[in-house]
C-alpha cells in the first residue's frame, strides 16, 4: 500500500487510519497483541492445514506463562523481524507492517509497566524477601485450590487467604523479636501487601489502554501504534536503524511476485484450489497453404494480461467488478508439510522482485519438468479484506498442443477469535432480598492473581529468553504469514461463496477471447478453441466448489 492521505503521522512509521478500507483483516490480526486471552485460546483459531504449538514451558513455573497479547506480540516480532529471520509467506489482503507495528506498540506499553512493577518489586518485595515468600506461598496454595473442580474449592482458597491474614495480623500485634528485627519483621509483612495494592493500580491502568487500543481496532476508530524505536534521531543509533531497515524489508517482501505451492495446501497466501477449468487443442493452421506465424506462451499471456485489466468497465449501468490486480507470478513448489521455503536468488532478482526477462523466460520455457512456473494471476480484496480472490492463468504448448488453464483460489475471512471484542469481567451473586434471582456485578479488570503474575514476572522482563523457559512461548506455524496462518474457508459464508464463484465465468471467458484472438492473428484454425470454449462457458457455471488439489488416484 503507498502512503497518502490515509495514513497518520505518529512517532514511528506511518500506519494506515483504522477507518479506511479493506484493513478488517490487518486490525483483527493487530487486536491480538492487546488481548489478555489465555494463550491457549490461539489453538481455537487453527485451521486445516496450518497449527500453532503452544509450548507451555516448566511446569512448577506456571506464574510465569504469558496471556495470548504477551505471546502473540512477542512471537510475531520475533519472527517477521528477528535478525536472520527465514523468509515469510505474503499476507494478501491485509498489511503485516501494521500488525507487526502494533505488536511493538503492546511491547512497548508492557515494558512500560514492567519497569515501575520491578521498582515496586525491588521496594515492597526484594527488601523485605522473607515476607515476599510467605505471601507468594500463599497466593500459590490459594491459586491450586481455586483451580480444583470441587463445588467448595473456591470457600477453601478464601478461607485460606483469611486465615493468613488473621495470623499476619497476630504476628504484627505479638511479634517474638526486638528492636531492628521488630520492625523489620513488621515491614516484612506489611510492605508486600502495601507493594500488591501498588501494583494493583499499575496493572488497571495499563489493561485499561491496552484494552481500549483491542477494543478500537475492532470498532473501526483511529488507533495508531506508535513506535518511535523506529525512527533513527542520529547517525549513531544502529539499534533503532537496524528496526527501520528490517521493517522496510518486510514491507518489500509483501510486495514480492514469487509465491509457493505446497500441494493440497494450495498457493500459500492464497488458499486452496477449488476449481480448474483447462483449454487444450491442437495448432493446425487456419490455411492449409500457409504455415503458422510463429509465436510464443508470452504473446497469449500479454493479450490476456491486456483484456483483464477492463474487467472492471461494464455494459450495464450496474454493479460490476471492482479494480482487481493482476499481476505475473513466479509460482515454486514445495512439499505438503515444508516448515520453510527459499526465494529466488541472483541476478535476476531484486528487491524480492523477480524481473521482466526472467519472467518472460519461465514463461516460454519452463512449461515442463522441473523448475519455477509461470502464472498470471488476477486478484480481487473483498469484504474490507476478509475474502481473497484469486484466478490464476497459465499458458503452455507441448508439441503441437496450446493448453490454457484457468484456476480459481480463494482465501476466507480471519478465524471469529481476532473479532472478539474485550468483555468486562462480570460475575452473577443472589440479590440480597430476592435470592432466587441474580444480579451481574463486575470485576476488577485485573484479579490477585494476575496481579502476582505480573508482578512475579516483572523483574525478569528485560531478558525475554529466560522468561520464555520459564512460562513458555507460542510457536508459530510454518512457513508463516499472518494472513493464511488463521484464515478459515470461505464456504461457509453465502455471499463470500457467491462472489468467488461468480469471479470464474467472466475471467474464464476474457482468457478465451483474447487467446483466440492472438491465435487468429497468427494464422490458426480456432474452430476447435470456439467449441471447447463454449463448452468450457457452460461447465464453468457448475456452481460447486471443490478440491481441485486433491487428486483421488
Amino acid at each position: 500500500m503507498t502512503v497518502d492521505s490515509g495514513y497518520a503521522d505518529i512517532f514511528g512509521p506511518q500506519v494506515p487510519r483504522t477507518g479506511d478500507g479493506d484493513q478488517t483483516a490487518t486490525f483483527a490480526l493487530a487486536s491480538a497483541a492487546y488481548r489478555d486471552n489465555l494463550v491457549a485460546d490461539i489453538k481455537k483459531a487453527d485451521n486445516d492445514w496450518h497449527q500453532t504449538t503452544v509450548n507451555e514451558g516448566r511446569k512448577w513455573a506456571k506464574i510465569f506463562r504469558p496471556n495470548l497479547g504477551e505471546a502473540f506480540s512477542r512471537a510475531v516480532v520475533d519472527r517477521m523481524l528477528g535478525p536472520g529471520r527465514k523468509p515469510l509467506i505474503q499476507s494478501f489482503g491485509s498489511e503485516p507492517q501494521v500488525v507487526v507495528e502494533h505488536c511493538l506498540a503492546a511491547n512497548n506499553i508492557r515494558k512500560d509497566r514492567d519497569r515501575l512493577l520491578s521498582l515496586v518489586m525491588v521496594l515492597c518485595g526484594v527488601l523485605f524477601l522473607p515476607g515476599l515468600f510467605v505471601w507468594l506461598l500463599i497466593f500459590t496454595l490459594r491459586t491450586i485450590i481455586a483451580r480444583r473442580d470441587d463445588k467448595q474449592a473456591g470457600t477453601f482458597a478464601t478461607v485460606l487467604l483469611v486465615a493468613a491474614g488473621a495470623l499476619a495480623v497476630i504476628f504484627l500485634i505479638r511479634t517474638p523479636f526486638s528492636g531492628f528485627w521488630l520492625w523489620y519483621a513488621r515491614a516484612c509483612v506489611v510492605m508486600p501487601v502495601v507493594g500488591w495494592f501498588w501494583a494493583k493500580q499499575i496493572c488497571e491502568r495499563t489493561a485499561k489502554d491496552l484494552r481500549g487500543r483491542w477494543d478500537s481496532l475492532l470498532a473501526g476508530s483511529s488507533v495508531g501504534a506508535k513506535v518511535p524505536e523506529a525512527v533513527p534521531s542520529s547517525p549513531g543509533e544502529t539499534a533503532a536503524e537496524q528496526l527501520r531497515q528490517s521493517l522496510a524489508k518486510l514491507s518489500a517482501e509483501q510486495q514480492s511476485n514469487s509465491v509457493f505451492y505446497a500441494g493440497p495446501k494450495g498457493i500459500l497466501g492464497m488458499g486452496t484450489r477449488w476449481g480448474s477449468w483447462q483449454l487444450a487443442e491442437d495448432l493446425v493452421p487456419a490455411d492449409a497453404d500457409r504455415e503458422i506465424h510463429p509465436f510464443r506462451s508470452w504473446d497469449v499471456v500479454r493479450s490476456i494480461h491486456d483484456q483483464l485489466r477492463m474487467l472492471e468497465r461494464n455494459t450495464l449501468n450496474t454493479g460490476g467488478f471492482p479494480k482487481a490486480s493482476v499481476r505475473h507470478w513466479i509460482v515454486t513448489p514445495i512439499a505438503e508439510n515444508a516448515k520453510a521455503v527459499s526465494r529466488p536468488e541472483g541476478t535476476d532478482v531484486e528487491a524480492f522482485q523477480i524481473k521482466s526477462h526472467a519472467i518472460q523466460d519461465i514463461c516460454n520455457k519452463q512449461q515442463f519438468g522441473s523448475g519455477d512456473r509461470h502464472y498470471l494471476g488476477v486478484q480481487w480484496v473483498l469484504w474490507d479484506g476478509q475474502l481473497v480472490i484469486t484466478m490464476l492463468i497459465t499458458v503452455t504448448v507441448l508439441h503441437q498442443t496450446l493448453r490454457i488453464e484457468v484456476t480459481g483460489h480463494a482465501l476466507g475471512p480471519v478465524n471469529g477469535l481476532f473479532h472478539q471484542k474485550p468483555e468486562a469481567p462480570t460475575k452473577e451473586v443472589a440479590k440480597s432480598l430476592k435470592p432466587w434471582e441474580t444480579r451481574k456485578v463486575k470485576l476488577p479488570l485485573v484479579n490477585s492473581d494476575e496481579v502476582v503474575r505480573l508482578a512475579v514476572r516483572a523483574p525478569i522482563s528485560w531478558y525475554p529468553p529466560l522468561l520464555n523457559w520459564l512460562g513458555g512461548t507460542i510457536a508459530l506455524p510454518e512457513p508463516f504469514g499472518l494472513r493464511h496462518a488463521w484464515a478459515d474457508q470461505p464456504w461457509r459464508h453465502r455471499f463470500m461463496a457467491d462472489d468467488a464463484l461468480r469471479a470464474a465465468t467472466p475471467v474464464l471467458r476474457v482468457v478465451h477471447s483474447a487467446a483466440i484472438k492472438v491465435l487468429k492473428e497468427n494464422g490458426v484454425d480456432t474452430d476447435k478453441f470456439g467449441n471447447r470454449s463454449a463448452f468450457l462457458s457452460t461447465a464453468v457455471q457448475d456452481p460447486t466448489p471443490r478440491k481441485a488439489d486433491v487428486y483421488d488416484a
